[in-house]
């Protein structure tokens, strides 16, 4: 009998937390998961209970002199050889590969395999792992629509499904949002990605002890941070007298998401997705150095659905920031458009949807 649906994922949460919602949806329809990942992905074992877990090597080769490009080599064909041994134990239905290095050996494998397989991107660009992949796999599974990098010899292969959320986050669709009231408390919810951004600490308080008395006592902070960021942080609120809730990693991002007016973030695909199960109004500010520029063209998928701003890093200067603060904070009807529109962009069924198109792929019997 053919084994589990094994997901290749590792690195970064950005790769893992997708796989994460799928596996969970998988095992909730009686299928079999496994998971294999690189050292980094290790790290988020916790997230996977009941999924048999591997290890093998992995390693990028770009950016790198002609020695380290060599080992990197090394290393990805010595991950390829552990995990052909892994699937061939397994006796793998599918494999699922979720982008980033961490996943190419794995996918590489299952394709020399001529074992059913599927590719996921989470981002609105293909990242140069999966467009490595993308004419050896089965089908191509797409968070956005469009997604730009794809070749026109692979489009026939391509389903949009969306990046899928944690169940805590899609939870918390059904919760209306509510616009400031006249003279109420503005309730603004800074993120930064899983260590938060420094431009956010240097630009945001300087922009708040600008905005009027009145609107700055109406306002009502909570803001990741890093860590070397926090106490100057803490000094500039204070002394500009807001309420401000910081930390360098906030539990709880869903109910966060739902209590908050409006969102300031970067523009990475779980981010986006996130705020827009919820439906919350965002500026995105998309990290300038992202590969391909792709959390730009993340958040303009969503600016054009009319559910945020985008703002370059470059334009987000102290003096952009207080006036669109301004602007948004006094305009309820304007913010309750945008997270009406953030709520249609969202895609809260991706998990059960990508999970479909994996079961297309699992031979008669398997998997279960």
């Amino acid at each position: 009998m053919t084994g589990p649906i094994v997901l290749a994922a590792g690195g970064t949460g950005g790769h893992i937390f997708p796989a994460q919602a799928l596996a969970a949806e998988l095992m909730k329809q009686g299928r079999k998961v496994a998971l294999i990942t690189d050292r980094r992905g290790t790290g988020y074992e916790d997230r996977f209970p009941g999924v048999d877990i591997f290890r093998i090597r992995a390693a990028t080769f770009s950016g790198q002199g002609l020695s380290g490009k060599a080992r990197g080599a090394m290393e990805i064909l010595a991950g390829v050889l552990q995990a052909k041994r892994i699937l061939r134990q397994l006796k793998a239905a599918v494999v699922v590969g979720f982008g980033g290095y961490p996943s190419l050996p794995t996918m590489l494998a299952a394709a020399w395999a001529k074992l059913p397989t599927i590719i996921h991107e989470q981002n609105a660009v293909l990242g140069r792992v999966n467009r490595l992949l993308a004419g050896r796999v089965g089908a191509i599974a797409a968070s956005f629509d469009p997604t730009t990098g794809i070749g026109a010899g692979s489009q026939d292969k391509v389903t949009v499904v969306g990046n899928p959320v944690r169940q805590a986050v899609s939870e918390r669709r059904d919760d209306a949002f509510h616009p400031p009231e006249r003279g109420g408390q503005v309730r603004v919810l800074v993120l930064g990605g899983s260590q938060g951004a420094t431009v956010f600490s240097e630009i945001l308080p300087k922009a708040v002890s600008e905005l009027p008395d009145k609107l700055r006592q109406r306002l009502r902070l909570t803001q990741q941070c890093r860590a070397e960021d926090l106490p100057s942080v803490v000094a500039a609120y204070k002394e500009a007298g807001v309420d401000a809730d910081l930390d360098t990693f906030i539990d709880d991002v869903p109910g966060a998401l739902a209590d908050c007016h409006l969102v300031i973030s970067r523009a990475g695909a779980s981010t986006v997705f996130e705020v827009t199960a919820v439906g919350r109004p965002a500026v995105f500010v998309p990290y300038p150095h992202a590969t391909d520029n792709h959390q730009d063209a993340n958040a303009r998928t969503v600016a054009k659905g009319g559910g945020a701003r985008v703002v370059p890093q470059d334009k987000f200067t102290v003096t952009a920031c207080r006036e669109t603060l301004e602007a948004l904070a006094n305009d309820p009807l304007t913010l309750t458009k945008m997270a009406t529109a953030s709520r249609n962009c969202g895609r809260p069924d991706a998990a059960s949807a990508l999970a479909g198109l994996v079961n297309r792929f699992v031979p008669e019997g398997a998997g279960s």
